[in-house]
Order: C-alpha cells, then structure tokens, then sequence
C-alpha cells in the first residue's frame, strides 16, 4: 500500500494535523510527518516533493497558515495529489491561509480542505489510495454505513421524543 507524507509548515501546525493520525491508523494507511517551511527551508521542501513517487508515497497532506504557500510549493514539484490545510494563525482566522491555499494557478491544482480540516484531509488521502486498493475501499464503504447508521438511531430518538 502506497503511503502519505504529512508536511507541516511549522511544528506549531501538529495539533492541527494530529488529527489526521487517526484517520490512517483506523483505516491501516501508513504515513510520516515532516516538517518543511515553502519560504526557511525550499530546498529540503522541493527535494522531498521530487523523491515522494520514487519513495512510496500515493499523496501528500500539507499544512500551513499564514501565507500558506506549502501545498502549492509541494504541488510544483510533484504530479502526486495534493491536499492542502490552511492552518488558522493568530491573524485573520486562518482566511488567509485558506485563500493562499486554495488560488493556485491552472496547471498546478492543490485540493483543498477546510480551515484546519485534517481529519478530512486525511479521508480524502485514503480515498485517493482507495481508487487503486479494493480493502481500501471496502473499509472506506463500511465506515460509510456505521456513520450512516449512527445518524438514523439519533433521528429516531429525536423522532420519538419530540413527536406530536
């Protein structure tokens, strides 16, 4: 099974993206974390993206805030999917990590989840996997009626409660 690399502009970013670890341990898709900034450390950022294919990987997961060029610098240099988290910073709500992640040119497209939204970008990594892994998918069906399920004995119990 191909793996995802998690790529976090900064450590302040991992409580943010912890979220994402749990996805991929219930869903058994293996993964690493690493920590490389578009704008301190390009060089080590752009090397990883170019190795990511030859290394394994099936996607990658990039987090950032701010100016929140990580996904789109990953993006550049790599024809595997990209997900982006606009991470929110201690200035305008993370509105500017969004805009910054989601505006990518054509050519270069970068999917992009909601304001600090790493289970679900997580989900999408392991549905990306799962277009080529039927287990994958499987499991992915299965979560799919659990939580489905969960939804309709809650409705059923409002319905209940609060019939007229």
């Amino acid at each position: 099974m191909k793996k995802v690399a998690i790529i976090m502009g900064s450590d302040s970013d991992l409580p943010v993206v912890e979220k994402a670890f749990g996805v991929f341990r219930e869903y058994g898709v293996p993964f690493e974390v690493h920590v490389y900034s578009a704008h301190r450390t390009p060089v080590e950022a752009r090397a990883f993206s170019l190795d990511a294919k030859k290394n394994g990987f099936g996607a990658i997961i990039a987090a950032a805030g701010k100016a929140a060029h990580l996904a789109g610098a990953i993006a550049a240099n790599t024809c595997l999917p990209v997900i982006g988290i606009p991470v929110k910073s201690s200035t305008l709500d993370g509105l500017d990590a969004l805009l910054s992640t989601v505006q990518m040119p054509s050519g270069i497209p970068v999917a992009t989840v909601a304001i600090d939204g790493a289970q679900n970008a997580a989900l999408l990594a392991v549905q990306i996997l799962a277009a080529s892994d039927d287990e994958l998918y499987e499991k992915l069906l299965k979560s799919r009626a659990e939580a489905a399920e969960k939804v309709l004995i809650k409705n059923a119990e409002i319905s209940v409660k609060y019939h007229l």
